[in-house]
């Protein structure tokens, strides 16, 4: 009995144990099974994270491009360039004498004979009056001359007088004749001394520096007495390299440009603050030497300066048209890129709506486009706007582009 107690006495702690071991493993079964089910549906939350169409192609970009056509573009060249002024006199004294007076201010405009200068008129004075007398005499001494040979001739049929009497009177009479005209020839000389006292301007223009009054001139001095430039118009000088003008021939014989005419040439001007000059100017000749040291040739161009903005000597910059390019192209430049090697390209939608990359060449900027001279073609369309946004072969929507529209699109 002992032995059944004991032995009925360990058994329920086993029996016990069994069963705690069994519910729990079933209740382990129950709350790992709704998991597993879970786990075997579909989530809904799944397909809303991901949205309509979620794993399918991305819808065209959209960018904005622009039709390329052919018109007419007018080829210009900007060139650095110095005033100078339409006709230059420097006033020299014709005779020697003290200056007496001056008689302009210094920095205004004089006109045409208008009188600078007074020299000392003294010794001019007297030497014209010297002359004057010495003309009456060489008159009179001729009246004698004539008279005597009239006599002499009418007494040679009574052969009072011999032939030699009458050879010698014809000789004094031409030499007294001679003598007139030499008198006559020291007056006039005297008078133009005497008009070379007043020291006139040779031209319209403004003056510049003078000498002082009281100074001692000689005539044709070095020094000029004063500088008269004339202004209005006024010439500009510029300088071209031979080979722009090489390449303008070539684009001239191949038909590519229409040559503006060597009269007809139109040159608009630049001050050195970049502010622009009116009336514009017209190019006037061209040299016919090239500068050694530079490789250049100088083209002048005469503008019309009736305020007198222009100065001799400032600094300009000068355009000028070369010709017409009657078939030209020209693209935004927001629309050009550079490769690392500097070569142009540009991103265009072909008719299939793909992107493509073009090389261009753009032979110069026209404002805010370039011109293109080879790579594309009227019809083009052009990307200009989300060129960041596509790449070459993409598919894209495209739509017409206007800079009004593309301002728009870049305000915030």
């Amino acid at each position: 009995m002992v032995s059944d107690a004991a032995s009925g006495h360990r058994s329920r702690p086993y029996l016990r144990s069994h069963s705690f071991m069994k519910f729990h493993s079933s209740t382990a079964a129950v709350l790992v099974f709704p998991f597993l089910f879970a786990g075997c549906e579909p989530s809904s939350s799944s397909g809303a994270a991901g949205g309509p169409g979620a794993g399918g192609a991305p819808p065209p970009a959209e960018v904005g491009v622009v039709t390329l056509k052919e018109e007419p573009v007018t080829l210009t060249t900007e060139l650095p360039g110095r005033t100078s002024a339409f006709r230059v006199a420097e006033v020299r004294p014709q005779v020697n004498g003290v200056l007496q007076k001056r008689l302009f201010v210094e920095g205004a405009d004089v006109k045409e004979n208008q009188q600078l200068y007074q020299i000392d008129p003294a010794p001019y004075q007297a030497a014209l009056d010297s002359a004057l007398a010495a003309a009456q005499k060489a008159v009179a001494n001729q009246a004698i001359a004539g008279v005597t040979l009239k006599r002499n001739q009418g007494l040679l049929a009574s052969h009072a007088v011999s032939q030699q009497d009458i050879d010698n009177a014809n000789a004094t009479y031409a030499e007294a004749q001679a003598d007139v005209a030499s008198a006559n020839a020291a007056v006039e000389t005297a008078k133009i001394n005497l008009v070379y006292t007043r020291v006139l301007s040779p031209i319209n223009g403004r003056s510049g520096r003078s000498v002082t009054v009281g100074a001692l001139v000689t005539a044709n001095q070095t020094q000029s007495l004063v500088t008269i430039q004339q202004l209005d118009p006024i010439y500009v000088d510029v300088s071209q390299s031979t080979s722009v003008l090489l390449r303008l021939e070539r684009e001239l014989s191949a038909g590519q440009i229409k040559g503006a005419g060597a009269n007809q040439a139109v040159v608009r001007l630049k001050f050195e603050d970049g502010s622009d000059y009116e009336p514009a100017g017209q190019l006037q000749f061209s040299e016919a030497s090239v500068d050694q040291s530079t490789g250049s040739v100088i083209l002048r161009a005469v503008f019309p300066n009736p305020k007198d903005m222009l100065l001799p000597g400032m600094f300009v910059r000068a355009e000028i048209d070369e010709g017409v390019n009657e078939r030209g192209i020209l693209v935004p430049q927001q629309a050009v890129t550079h490769d690392i090697k500097g070569n142009a390209t540009t991103l265009l939608v072909n008719a299939d709506n793909k992107v493509e990359l073009r090389p261009i060449t753009a032979s110069r900027a026209i404002g805010d486009k370039w011109l293109v001279t080879s790579g594309l073609a009227a019809g083009d369309r052009v990307i200009v706007e989300g060129v960041q946004k596509v790449q070459p072969g993409a598919t894209v929507h495209p739509t017409e582009w206007t800079p009004s529209t593309g301002a728009t699109a870049s305000s915030p």
